[in-house]
Parts: structure tokens; sequence; C-alpha cells
């Protein structure tokens, strides 16, 4: 079960971006997701007549590691790490570890 998932609010942790808030937008791989807004590089693109795309310096979100983010607390208004809890009826859901509130999906 992957602890942070498509649509969840994180905040980075580490890096150049380091306190920035977004959506999770993409999970590429195991290791690697898309966050809106963070990682933002600029691109340099070849016209191709064939696709319809002009040339030129475009803006373009690229993967940062899981690892380098943690999923936004908005109750505690913070970063929070994840925990596994399993239900009677043998269902896992995500919980916050500082809380124990159930992570809403």
């Amino acid at each position: 079960m992957n602890k942070i998932r498509k649509g969840d609010q994180v905040i980075v942790t580490t890096g150049r971006d380091k306190g920035k808030r977004g959506t999770v937008t993409l999970r590429v791989d195991d290791d690697h997701i898309v966050v809106e807004g963070v990682n933002v590089v600029k691109k340099h693109v070849k016209p191709n007549p064939l696709k319809g795309t002009t040339g030129g310096v475009v803006d373009k979100t690229m993967p940062i590691h899981q690892s380098n983010v943690a999923i936004y607390n908005a109750a505690a208004g913070k970063a929070d790490r994840v925990g596994i809890k399993l239900l009677d009826d043998g269902k896992k859901v995500r919980v916050f570890k500082s809380s124990g509130a159930e992570i809403k999906a």
C-alpha cells in the first residue's frame, strides 16, 4: 500500500523547493511522484509542424522522490507521517501518526 497517493496534499521537506505545498498529480513509478507547482524546470522545445507545436522555452513539472515529501495534515497545519491501520473488517486505512486520524482519500 502506497503511503502517498494521487490527490494527496503534500509538503516538500528537502531540496530547493523546501516548504512548498502541492497536490500529487501523478505517480511515475514506485519511488517518484509529480507534485503540482514543485520541481518546475525550463525545457527548450524544438518546433514540430507535424504535431502542431511551436518551439520555445516551456515550464515543465518534473518528478520528485517520495522520500523528499511528507503528507500535509490540515488539522495540525504541518507535515505528518503516515501509518497503516487494520480495521475490524480486514480493510487497511492510512492514518496520521501524530493524531491517529484517518486520511481521507
